[in-house]
């Protein structure tokens, strides 16, 4: 994790606010995590429910490169992309920071930073920033430390967005990626068609 001082203030946005190093650090309310599996996926309808997005934004982020789906990408004509639950789960938490007036270009960089996080370290995270800058705090003091300092104007906790996601994904249907649609979908009736083409 890169942090950066006061001085390099073009870098990227997102700093950590003394971020203690501890090994095999157990996540904070680990029973009331959902499990998460990931290689199971979710349609980009689904995504788009979930962190409240449109597809409009949804289909704009995965062509730059902000949140690319990781379980399926898109891969030609007809592909269904799959999003993860970390794909999602990052694709809610760049709603509220720009719901919160944060720009895009910041967010970027914040999101390259949480891309490389598990669910479960992600879990232990509140997100603080003034607008411009965004800090990982991992502890309560971090979080009363940058409020007392005035560069707190909002924060996320990013473990009851956790919470949120995995009750809102338990509503949908899930798929698991595979090479050929007309395996992962026999019922699908464009996997038919294929089938039937290809067996005369």
């Amino acid at each position: 994790m890169a942090t950066h001082n006061d001085a390099d203030r073009d870098g990227p946005v997102i700093r950590a606010h003394r971020t203690p190093v501890v090994a095999e650090q157990e996540p904070l309310f680990a029973d009331d995590l959902p499990v998460v599996d990931e290689t199971v996926g979710y349609r980009g309808p689904t995504a788009c429910a979930v962190a409240g997005i449109t597809y409009r934004q949804l289909d704009y982020w995965a062509r730059t490169g902000l949140v690319e789906p990781s379980v399926r990408p898109a891969s030609g004509s007809g592909t269904q992309r799959l999003y993860s639950f970390r794909d999602i789960l990052v694709l809610k938490v760049v709603k509220r920071l720009l719901d919160t007036g944060v720009s895009l270009q910041h967010i970027r960089a914040a999101v390259e930073h949480l891309r490389s996080r598990g669910v479960h370290d992600l879990a232990q995270v509140t997100l603080m920033s003034d607008g411009a800058t965004v800090y990982e705090c991992t502890s309560a003091d971090d979080v009363v430390d940058l409020v007392k300092g005035g560069q707190g104007v909002f924060g996320i906790a990013v473990g009851q967005v956790v919470r949120e996601v995995g009750g809102s994904l338990a509503r949908f249907p899930s798929e698991r990626a595979a090479e050929d649609s007309a395996v992962a979908y026999p019922n699908d009736e464009l996997a038919r068609r294929r089938r039937q083409r290809r067996t005369g």
